[in-house]
């Protein structure tokens, strides 16, 4: 036999490793020399502006200053490049869920008892989201007196970059003739506009199941004027009196890693500004870290009064997530998101399938689908062979990779509101937050339609083939209820009340909003009422989320 050499075996391999795609994306993922840990960075620094935050809004905003302004970015996170295969579609729950101190997302709970997350990326919230890419509605657009014109050539902008066409295989094409089949229509096929009926969404994973993420917006930047500091916590926003005692945002406090201090401030041009990008959590709750707040609130906390605002951190507001898991006897493909429909009440629903479990749930799983699946042999007379197909089926299920998926639907402009307050002055704690989901009558409403869909959906002709026909609709409430990460209690009519459903089984969509609000907080502008040289960019400033889902109205806006 031939002797292979070892340059023919080499070549071979760098070939084999060019056509992978996790090593096709480790190549193209962009290599900014702006962008650096803050442990590299000066004591003391002056530029034209500071931008609070390089997230979904932070880095576009950031990226389009820099072509004409010195720009400085602090983040408090990391890379998402340095592992990349973290934020495959694939691996969103692990990421998700992941509790390392590395982990993109912080977790919390909100006094309400739900658990949710917020970015601690470079990128924010669209490196830990499920990727959906939809524009606002035309009527958060008119709502926002914002520039159609303007908003239209900026999603372009961002399009260009990160935002591809969702592929749509068995599970989400079952999922979408299902909507058809029970009356959302009509059939709008792949669009970006926000439309009634059911329509496909575009993503930002691409063909190969990679994310692309704001931070991939960082390539328009002009190297040679922006500055990009990680794991940079602000703990101040530094602020000095002007004339008629009007404060002004002049400079910012901030540590690096290693709990060294820095400070940058704002240079003398006229236009100077900071702009703070921390989501609807992170900016309000730095902006009465920097004084600027209910006064009430600043004073228990020690903090100085610079402005009291009593609205700062009113209005907070979530869309509340509720849905089924729907255990198929089929394989199903990797899926997020791609298929919505959007009802004529102001329900969306969505759908995912294939994915990877974190422990938790596979736990859970493994014990209350046997338990289901017993109920159904002992009320339902299913014969012995129905009931081991179902159990062999079901074992897949309860692996690591989830064989089924879940139906979710979303209230698309809630009505019940919470606030935040400090916990603490420490930046890196989560404040205290309230949501108070389903307080107002008319979202329990709105839930129970939606709900509604989703078992329509699930009992339909086209989506017949995904679901054990045993399975019932009372069982599958059921699951739901017990499979819940929150720590709300449960109570005994949840699987036959979908009202109660609703309340025991709320959990995040993610979707933070009105914290800083337009018209409360900050003017049409975006500028804090009664401050000067400071701005609010992100999803706090929103009276409602925009569209399916707000990442694509939150890159728009950083343009």
């Amino acid at each position: 036999m031939e002797r292979v050499s070892w340059r023919s075996l080499m070549a071979f391999l760098v070939a084999v490793l060019a056509l992978h795609p996790c090593f096709c994306y480790a190549e193209k993922a962009p290599n900014y020399s702006f962008v650096r840990e803050a442990t590299t960075a000066p004591r003391l620094s002056n530029h034209s502006y500071i931008v609070i935050g390089g997230g979904t809004a932070g880095c576009p905003l950031a990226a389009t200053l820099s072509e004409s302004a010195n720009v400085l970015v602090l983040e408090r996170g990391g890379s998402p490049y340095l592992r990349p295969g973290r934020t495959d579609k694939v691996n969103y729950l692990l990421e998700l869920y992941n509790t390392s101190s590395d982990s993109y997302a912080q977790q919390f709970r909100s006094e309400d008892g739900v658990h949710g997350h917020r970015a601690r990326v470079l990128g924010g919230g669209s490196v830990i989201n499920a990727g959906f890419y939809s524009h606002a509605d035309p009527e958060f657009v008119k709502e926002a007196r914002l520039d159609e014109a303007l908003v239209k050539q900026s999603y372009q902008w961002v399009e260009k970059k990160v935002v591809f066409e969702s592929p749509v295989l068995q599970w989400q094409s079952a999922v979408k003739d299902g909507l058809l089949e029970v009356g959302v229509k009509p059939y709008n096929k792949f669009t970006y506009d926000h439309i009634k009926g059911t329509k496909i969404g575009a993503t930002i994973f691409d063909r190969n199941d990679h994310r692309h993420t704001a931070a991939d917006l960082l390539e328009y930047a002009n190297p040679t004027n922006i500055k990009v500091y990680l794991h940079a916590t602000v703990h101040k926003i530094i602020t000095t009196e002007t004339t008629g005692s009007r404060p002004k945002a002049t400079g910012v406090i901030y540590k690096d890693a290693t709990g060294l201090r820095h400070e940058a401030y704002l240079t003398e041009e006229p236009n100077s500004e900071i702009i703070v990008s921390s989501g609807a959590i992170g900016s309000p709750q730095l902006l009465m870290l920097s004084g600027i707040g209910p006064a009430n609130q600043l004073k228990a906390n020690r903090v100085k009064v610079v402005l009291d605002q009593p609205m700062v951190g009113q209005n907070m507001a979530d869309n509340a997530m509720n849905g089924l898991v729907v255990p198929s006897p089929l394989p199903v493909e990797v899926s997020l998101l791609p298929t919505v429909g959007i009802t004529q009440s102001g329900n969306y629903i969505e759908a995912c399938s294939g994915l990877n479990l974190p422990p938790p749930p596979q736990e859970q799983m493994a014990k209350l689908l046997p338990t289901n699946l017993n109920k159904v042999s002992l009320h339902y007379s299913v014969s012995p062979c129905v009931f081991s197909f179902i159990m062999i089926n079901i074992g897949a299920f309860i692996n690591t990779r989830l064989q089924g998926g879940l139906i979710i639907q979303k209230d698309g402009r809630p009505l019940s509101t919470g606030h935040i307050e400090l916990r603490n002055t420490d930046p890196n704690d989560n404040p205290k937050v309230w949501f108070n989901y389903f307080k107002e009558p008319q979202d329990v409403k709105k839930c129970v339609r939606g709900m509604e869909t989703i078992i329509s959906v699930i009992n339909s002709k086209s989506f017949s083939r995904f679901r054990h026909p045993s399975m019932t609709t009372e069982q599958l409430l059921d699951l739901a209820a017990g499979l819940q990460s929150n720590a709300r209690p449960r109570h005994p009519n949840t699987a036959t009340s979908l009202e109660q459903f609703c309340k025991d089984t709320v959990l995040t969509f993610w979707h933070y909003h009105g914290s800083c609000k337009v018209g409360k907080v900050v003017d049409s502008d975006y500028r804090i009422i009664g401050v000067d040289s400071l701005r609010v960019i992100d999803a706090s400033t929103f009276h409602v989320t925009p569209g399916t889902n707000p990442q694509a109205t939150v890159m728009m806006l950083g343009r």
